[in-house]
């Protein structure tokens, strides 16, 4: 799902659901404001795209017209040619013919899934030419991003960022300023998010809307401040002349549910009426989470009649889907249960997240042959069975030593292209050889093998170890 088509997060799986930091796409700028923080070394920088020349390169410290004393570079034209064959090499190293826009991504995305070492990382996204317009790219440049800051590559992301904006006139809008923002956001770089803010204003001359503002409101809460949420929140808007929107408000109170801090939700729908903006699902879904990790049970029925009498707003399938997973991580799957059953007596279809919500809660609580029934009653009425749920079921029925129905629900998984974790699977085997199903755990062993060769020489060595016939 793209994360900015409509300036919020949402869960792919259930509209309304405002925020998954699972899914966090593109990153930004981190810019030195008066002059540019590489200026003076004798660097690549990136240009147009895909073309790199070199900045300010050392000034010889003896007369030119000695011809002993300093060798030129080399042709620019050579310079160029190299440089697009270095690039475009790192892409398809065993390919003659030129990739096409998607197909330097494709192998962008492919290549950055297992790289760690930053400057490598750096070359893939100069050499894919990524352009925030296009979310395939988005996703790249997200992939990228991650990367070097779960290994602290601070640095590496920086210099790069740098790049963009130095040499990418495209990219001096608010649209990519926020895309930066909650890049930094992900990085639990809030001082960088904030500085960039301010840069905007004052070395870009863009004037900061309600889109850059909730962009560092998002940028916040993603790393967890919930502090700097209120202040943004109660500041900003008046420093930089800026209506807050139901995006604003449907963070703050997103930060609130995420910080026990729900008493104050009230309050912020207050607000929202004193400035004419109406609530829509996703205040409705915040909220209830919200009272619902604070056991406040009485303030979602509140909220919700509050919904109908006031803005004629009733429940969705999202509310319901919220409502549910909500009681199922309270352990009170029975009940959650029986929402669902009303949901569908008022006619209201339920989908598979509703489904996945039950069978990840009755797994929780052990009750396996609930899971059973709802997993099989879920692929009956035609709905999709991701990965997560059938490795959910996999893993559950393991640990409840179920290993011929875990069995079963693998091979099914294996067959649609995925396959459980190492760690699920390894004792799904070992749990078969101990039921006597040698053979069993052989044939899923090869199979695995045969589709997914990543951990190939580890499963030679299981295999290995299996009793002899």
């Amino acid at each position: 799902m793209d994360l900015w088509r409509n300036g919020s997060a949402s869960d792919s799986r259930s509209e309304g659901c405002v925020f998954d930091s699972r899914q966090v796409h593109f990153f930004f700028l981190h810019f030195s404001t008066k002059t540019h923080r590489f200026a003076h070394l004798h660097i690549p920088i990136f240009i147009s795209h895909t073309l790199f020349v070199t900045l300010n390169p050392p000034s010889p410290s003896f007369p030119l017209q000695n011809p002993n004393h300093f060798l030129p570079p080399p042709p620019m034209a050579s310079h160029l040619r190299h440089t697009l064959r270095r690039y475009s090499t790192i892409l398809s190293p065993n390919s003659s013919t030129p990739l096409t826009s998607k197909e330097k991504t494709r192998s962008a995305l492919r290549l950055l899934k297992s790289e760690t070492n930053p400057s490598t990382i750096l070359e893939i996204c100069r050499a894919a030419s990524l352009t925030p317009e296009s979310h395939i790219d988005r996703l790249a440049l997200s992939r990228a991003a991650s990367k070097l800051t779960a290994a602290k590559h601070f640095d590496a992301l920086r210099q790069f960022i740098d790049e963009l904006l130095q040499t990418r006139s495209d990219l001096r809008n608010e649209r990519f300023v926020s895309h930066a923002i909650v890049l930094y956001g992900q990085a639990n770089m809030i001082n960088q998010a904030l500085t960039t803010f301010k840069f905007m204003r004052e070395d870009l001359n863009i004037v900061p809307t309600v889109k850059s503002l909730n962009a560092l409101i998002l940028a916040s809460l993603i790393a967890k401040n919930h502090k700097e949420v209120t202040r943004i929140y109660l500041e900003f808007p008046k420093i930089y002349s800026i209506q807050p929107n139901v995006d604003t408000y449907n963070l703050v109170i997103k930060s609130f549910a995420e910080s026990g801090s729900t008493s104050s939700v009230f309050s912020i729908l207050d607000e929202m009426d004193r400035n004419s903006v109406r609530p829509n699902a996703t205040t409705i879904n915040n909220s209830i989470g919200g009272f619902y990790s604070e056991k406040k049970f009485e303030e979602v029925g509140k909220l919700l009649n509050l919904m109908e009498e006031r803005y004629k707003l009733y429940p969705g399938l999202s509310t319901y889907n919220v409502r549910i997973q909500s009681l199922c991580k309270l352990k009170r799957s029975s009940e959650a249960k029986a929402l669902f059953q009303g949901m569908i007596t008022r006619g209201r279809k339920p989908n598979s997240v509703s489904y996945t919500h039950l069978i990840n809660g009755f797994c929780r609580e052990g009750d396996l042959e609930e899971a059973k029934r709802l997993f099989a009653d879920m692929k009956k009425r035609g709905f999709r069975v991701d990965g997560d749920c059938y490795f959910t079921m996999v893993y559950f029925l393991c640990e409840g030593g179920e290993f011929e129905s875990a069995l079963e629900i693998a091979k099914e998984c294996i067959g649609k292209g995925w396959v459980p974790n190492f760690t699920t699977m390894k004792k799904l085997v070992n749990g078969l050889v101990g039921v006597s199903k040698v053979d069993d755990a052989k044939e899923i062993i090869k199979e695995i093998k045969e589709k997914f060769a990543e951990n190939s020489e580890q499963w030679s060595e299981i295999e290995e170890g299996l009793p002899k016939e």
